[in-house]
This record gives C-alpha cells, sequence and structure tokens, in this order.
C-alpha cells in the first residue's frame, strides 16, 4: 500500500541571491553542522536570526543583507537551509570584525532641487531629510546597522521624499499629512517575526513621501534582469 505523501513547507525565496552556498563554517544551531534534510525548529530558526543580529552589530552584513537573511531564516524548512544562511559568516564572537565608518553625514536637504544619497556607512543616529519644493531620494539598502533599527524624520513642504528600504523590513510610520501624501510599498513581514525595522517620522505639507522597498522600487527593471537571468540560464 502506497504511503501518504507529507505536507510540503514554506521554501526560502528564489530571489535570495546573496546566501551563499554551503560551506564548512561554525553552525549556530551546534552539533552536526551538516543537518541536511532533517526538519528545522521554530528555536533553530530564531537562533540563527539571533546570529545574524550579531553578524550586524560586528560590520558583517549590510541592512539589506541583514534584512535578506533574516527573511530566508524564517522561510527555512531544514536545518540545511538555515545553514545556508549562515554559510559564509563566522561563529558569533569571533575576532577580525571591522565595522563600517561611522555614516557622518545625517541631514540631506533639497531646496528647489535634487538629492540623491545612498547611505553606505554606520547609522546609529536618526536620519533627516527635508525638501522644500524639491526631491529627495534616500536608499538605505547598503547601510550598516547595528541595532537592526534605523529612524527617519522626513520633511516633504511641497517636495517629495522617497526612501528606499530593503525587502523584508517592517515600517512605523507616524506624523502628519496636511495636503499631501504618503504611502508605504512594502511587502508585510509575519507576524511574530524579528525582522529589521525603519521608523519614519512624516511631517508633509503639500508634499509628498513614499517609503518603498527594493521589489517597488524599479518593478520594471527587476522583471527585465530576472528575465535575462533566466533566458542566459536557458542558454547555458
Amino acid at each position: 500500500m502506497s504511503q501518504p505523501t507529507p505536507p510540503q513547507g514554506r521554501r526560502p525565496s528564489e530571489r535570495r541571491s546573496q546566501v551563499p552556498p554551503h560551506p564548512q563554517h561554525t553552525s549556530p544551531l551546534g552539533g552536526d553542522a551538516g543537518g541536511g534534510s532533517v526538519r528545522a525548529s521554530d528555536a533553530e530558526r530564531e537562533a540563527v536570526v539571533e546570529g545574524l543580529r550579531v553578524a550586524s552589530v560586528e560590520g558583517r552584513l549590510t541592512f539589506e543583507e541583514l534584512a535578506e537573511r533574516t527573511e530566508a531564516a524564517y522561510l527555512a524548512v531544514t536545518r540545511g537551509d538555515l545553514e545556508n544562511v549562515t554559510a559564509d559568516l563566522p561563529g558569533m564572537g569571533a575576532p577580525g570584525a571591522e565595522p563600517a565608518p561611522t555614516q557622518v553625514k545625517r541631514r540631506f536637504t533639497a531646496i528647489m532641487g535634487d538629492c540623491k544619497e545612498r547611505i553606505l556607512g554606520r547609522v546609529e543616529q536618526e536620519l533627516e531629510a527635508l525638501s522644500v519644493m524639491g526631491d529627495i531620494v534616500l536608499d538605505l539598502r547598503g547601510a550598516q546597522v547595528p541595532s537592526g533599527e534605523v529612524s527617519v524624520v522626513a520633511t516633504a513642504v511641497m517636495g517629495d521624499v522617497k526612501v528606499i528600504v530593503p525587502d523584508g523590513v517592517t515600517i512605523e510610520m507616524t506624523g502628519y499629512c496636511v495636503m499631501g501624501d504618503r504611502s508605504v510599498r512594502v511587502r508585510e513581514a509575519r507576524a511574530g517575526e524579528r525582522v529589521p525595522l525603519v521608523r519614519v517620522r512624516a511631517q508633509v505639507v503639500m508634499g509628498d513621501l513614499k517609503i518603498v522597498d527594493d521589489e517597488h522600487h524599479a518593478p520594471v527593471r527587476r522583471a527585465l534582469a530576472s528575465w535575462w537571468e533566466e533566458r542566459k540560464t536557458r542558454r547555458d
């Protein structure tokens, strides 16, 4: 008599291209690092998420990488999936970590002009964006965020402010909007998951504030890039 097919669990997102392949490394799960097809527990997923947070504190992961790998850890079905998430990271507390330089510039202003900034340094204090009849684009994906949280004060007076965040983060929006518009186009994390956080305090007067993740930032360009990669794979 045939055996029933076991239920299928969640699989990590296929777009996690930055998660490295396999490896000999120190497992945050302890014991056998080659768990392979053994099912992962919730406690093991949380242990890996904590290891990713420590790696971010040590300056080993950007904000984007932290968000991507955190999501991949929560989506992991087996221990092998979890090992793949941390393949290129040493054990927690390993020596040799070199944090990124502190992000010195924290105030970004556009008055009847344009300002585009990609944050790459270590963010430990609140960022401010002020647009008066101008346009500001603030890209947080490449930042180093030891705390796993970024705070932004976004002021738009007859101007536009756009904040680009990594996929897989949570947004907390506060503030006010008078005769203007503010929107959040970010894929929501599952309830109960400890994902990176972006706090935005909005001050909008006859202006526009947009918070978008990588998925919504340039959907046409991403679709073309995905099509091209698939085409190259088929040709190879």
